[in-house]
């Protein structure tokens, strides 16, 4: 399993459309392994979700996304978890242990900004 967490800096973050990058994580027998990362493409309508789609990444985690974003990842066969905060390290951990947890969209002012689908 491969795992792309939107970040700024070392944390997750709020915006998934607007992040810097992603910090990716491949997850091999019960084992976490931290991968390069990716450097945000930009906005493009639709690219996010097709950028980490041709990456191999099965699950996305973010703070914030809005429902457009949402619906075109999981067309792509790509879970996503929201309402995640903290270290990118930490969510990656936790997530791996079975123990993250998911809350609330910090995105709450229109769902195009979050997107990354503009």
């Amino acid at each position: 399993m491969k795992i792309a967490i939107a970040k700024e800096g070392t944390r997750v973050s709020e915006h998934f459309g607007h992040c810097e990058g992603y910090a990716i994580y491949r997850i091999e027998n019960s084992t976490l392994v931290r991968e390069d990362d990716l450097a945000s493409p930009g906005h493009e309508p639709g690219r996010l979700p097709a950028f980490l789609h041709e990456h191999g990444v099965d699950l996305v985690i973010a703070g914030g996304m809005g429902p457009r974003a949402v619906e075109i990842f999981t067309r792509n066969g790509i879970e996503v978890i929201l309402g995640v905060s903290g270290a990118v390290d930490s969510a990656a951990e936790e997530y791996a242990a079975g123990s993250l947890a998911a809350g609330e969209s910090s995105c709450h002012h229109g769902h195009e900004s979050c997107d990354g689908t503009h």
